[in-house]
C-alpha cells in the first residue's frame, strides 16, 4: 500500500507505538522555534489571496456590474470557502514545511508530490510576476516616465530585488510588514465608500453592460479566480507558524471574511456612485473613481496603497514559493541545496533566489497574460489537490485532524467537484499565449515528470488491454524510466505506479477515465 511505502520514507515525530499518532510531519525543522502567530498568519493569508480590491476591476470590463457584483459574492461560496476549509485541515492534520506537496505526496506517492510541486511552484512564481506590473500600472498614473521603455523595466527590476531582500529577513519581519501594509493599502478604500454613499444609485449595479460590447468570459473568470485563490499557499509555511493545530482554522476563517469585504464594500461603492464606460475599467480604474468621487488627494492616496498592496502581494508570496521549495528540498524531490537556510536570518535563501529569477524573466510579459498562466497551472495543482484531500480521508480516516471539515465522504465529493468544474473551465478558456508559456516551462522545469507520466499511462493502458499482474506493471514503467535516468530505483517505480492506481481510484466515483 502507498501509505506504507510513505511511512518507511518520512520522518515522524509522533512517539513510536502511540495508538492514536499524529502524522509524519514533513519539512519541520523541530529544534527552531515557531515564530509565526496568529495576527500576522491571518494578514499573511489576506496578501497571500488577495491584498485589497486592486485588480478587480476587470471583471465589470469583462461582464458589466452586475455580474461582477455576483461573481464576487457567489464566488467565496463554490470557491474560497472549500478551498480554505480543505486547507485548514490537511494543513493541520500535516503541518509542515511543503503543504501541499505533503499532501500529494502522503495519498499518491512521490510522484504525484513531484507533479503537486511543479505545477503549484510554477503557477506561484509566475503569479509573483504579476505584482510589479501591477504596481507599475498605478505608479505610472503618478510618473508616467514608468510606464514603457528602459524606465519601466528598470522600475520591474528594482521593485523585485529590493522587496526580495525584505523576505531575506525573516517570517516574522514579513509577517508584521503584512499587518501594516494591509491596514495603510485599505484605508483609501473605507474612506472612498463612506464618501461615496450619497452618491449611489442602486439602479447602477443591475447593469449588465452596454450594448452591443461582447462579454470577455476569458477575462471575467480569470479576473474573479485570481482574485479569489490561493488560500492553499500558506500551508508551506505550516512548519513556521506556532500551534498550526489551532491558529490555522482561525486564521483562515478571519481571512475569508476580512478578504470578500474588503472586495465587495469597494466595488458596491464605486459601481453604484460613478457612471463611466465599460472599456474604462481596465486594473487601476479604482484610482480614477476615487478622484471623481473625493478630489485627487484620494486618487493618490488609493495609488500609494496600491503600491504598498503589491508590496505585501509580493513578500507573502513570495515566502510560500521560498518555504514550499525547502519542504521539496526536505522531501527528497529536489537536490538538498535547495533546502539551505541561511545562518543569520533562518530564511530559505537558494528558494527565495531561485524564486526571484524566475519572478523577473517573467515580469515582461502582459499582466492578463501572467494572470492566465498562474490560473492554468494552479487548476492542474488544485485538482489534484481535491483528489489527495479525498484520498486521505478515505484511506486514512484515523489520522488526527485537529480541524476537520464537517462532512461525510459523500459530501466532500460533491464540495470538491463544484470547484473542479470551475478549474476545468478556466483551463479551456486560457489562450495560446498562456498554453505557450505552460509548454516552455514544462520543457525546462518538468521533462523528467513528463516522461514518469508517459510510462505511467502506458502502464495503465496495458492493465486495460489485459490484465498483467500489477508487478509486471511495475517493471515496465521502472524500464522507460530508467532508459533516462539510469539511477532511478525500483522504490520510485513502484511508488509512482501504485500512487497513479489510487488516483485512478478515487476518480471512478466521478466516471473519469484516463
Amino acid at each position: 500500500m502507498a501509505p506504507e511505502i510513505q511511512d518507511q520514507r518520512l520522518p515522524t515525530t509522533a512517539a513510536a507505538g502511540a495508538a492514536e499518532a499524529p502524522p509524519a510531519v514533513v519539512g519541520v525543522r523541530t529544534t527552531k522555534p515557531k515564530k509565526l502567530t496568529l495576527i500576522p498568519l491571518i494578514f499573511l493569508i489576506y496578501f497571500e489571496v488577495a491584498g485589497g480590491p486592486y485588480g478587480e476591476e476587470p471583471a465589470v470590463q469583462a461582464a458589466g456590474p452586475l455580474l461582477a457584483l455576483i461573481g464576487f459574492l457567489v464566488f467565496p461560496f463554490i470557491w474560497s470557502v472549500p478551498e480554505a476549509m480543505i486547507t485548514a485541515e490537511l494543513a493541520t492534520a500535516f503541518p509542515g514545511n511543503g503543504g501541499f506537496v505533503i499532501w500529494a505526496d502522503r495519498a499518491f506517492g512521490p510522484f504525484a508530490g513531484s507533479l503537486m510541486g511543479t505545477w503549484k511552484l510554477l503557477s506561484g512564481v509566475i503569479n509573483i510576476a504579476s505584482f510589479p506590473l501591477l504596481c507599475m500600472e498605478y505608479l505610472k498614473k503618478l510618473f508616467p516616465v514608468v510606464s514603457s521603455g528602459l524606465p519601466r523595466n528598470l522600475g520591474l527590476l528594482s521593485f523585485t530585488l529590493v522587496l526580495s531582500f525584505l523576505n531575506f529577513l525573516g517570517l516574522t519581519v514579513v509577517g508584521y510588514a503584512a499587518v501594516v501594509l494591509g491596514v495603510v493599502s485599505l484605508l483609501p478604500f473605507i474612506l472612498m465608500s463612506a464618501i461615496a454613499i450619497p452618491q449611489i444609485r442602486p439602479h447602477r449595479w443591475l447593469s449588465l453592460g452596454e450594448k452591443g460590447v461582447k462579454k470577455d468570459w476569458t477575462l471575467y473568470f480569470n479576473t474573479l479566480f485570481w482574485n479569489l485563490n490561493f488560500w492553499d499557499n500558506v500551508s508551506t509555511l505550516a512548519g513556521e507558524v506556532d500551534r498550526p493545530q489551532r491558529t490555522f482554522p482561525v486564521g483562515l476563517f478571519f481571512a475569508v471574511i476580512f478578504t470578500c469585504v474588503a472586495y465587495l464594500i469597494p466595488l458596491f461603492a464605486v459601481t453604484g456612485s460613478v457612471s463611466v464606460g465599460q472599456s474604462q475599467w481596465d486594473t487601476g480604474f479604482h484610482a480614477e473613481a476615487a478622484e471623481m468621487i473625493a478630489g485627487k488627494w484620494l486618487k493618490i492616496w488609493i495609488e500609494v496603497g496600491a503600491v504598498l498592496s503589491s508590496v505585501g502581494l509580493f513578500e507573502a508570496q513570495l515566502s510560500s514559493c521560498a518555504f514550499q521549495i525547502l519542504g521539496m528540498a526536505e522531501l527528497g524531490m529536489i537536490p538538498s541545496f535547495f533546502g539551505a537556510r541561511s545562518k543569520w536570518f533562518n530564511t530559505p535563501w537558494v528558494g527565495i533566489l531561485f524564486s526571484t529569477a524566475v519572478c523577473i524573466a517573467m515580469s515582461y510579459m502582459n499582466f492578463e497574460d501572467v494572470v492566465g498562466s498562474a490560473n492554468l497551472l494552479y487548476s492542474l495543482g488544485m485538482l489534484l489537490e481535491f483528489a489527495s484531500f479525498l484520498w486521505l480521508r478515505r484511506k486514512m480516516p484515523h489520522i488526527k485532524r485537529p480541524y476537520r471539515v464537517p462532512l461525510g465522504l459523500p459530501w466532500l465529493a460533491v464540495m470538491c467537484l463544484i470547484p473542479a468544474g470551475f478549474l476545468i473551465l478556466i483551463m479551456v478558456l486560457a489562450t495560446k499565449v498562456v498554453y505557450m508559456t505552460f509548454l516552455s516551462t514544462g520543457q525546462t522545469i518538468g521533462l523528467r515528470t513528463r516522461i514518469r507520466l508517459m510510462s505511467l499511462l502506458c502502464c495503465l493502458v496495458l492493465q486495460r488491454i489485459a490484465p498483467i499482474p500489477c508487478q509486471l506493471g511495475i517493471r515496465f514503467n521502472y524500464w522507460i524510466y530508467t532508459a533516462a535516468w539510469p539511477t532511478t530505483t525500483d522504490y520510485w517505480a513502484q511508488s509512482n505506479f501504485v500512487g497513479l492506481k489510487n488516483l485512478l481510484e478515487v476518480c471512478r466515483p466521478f466516471q473519469l477515465a484516463i
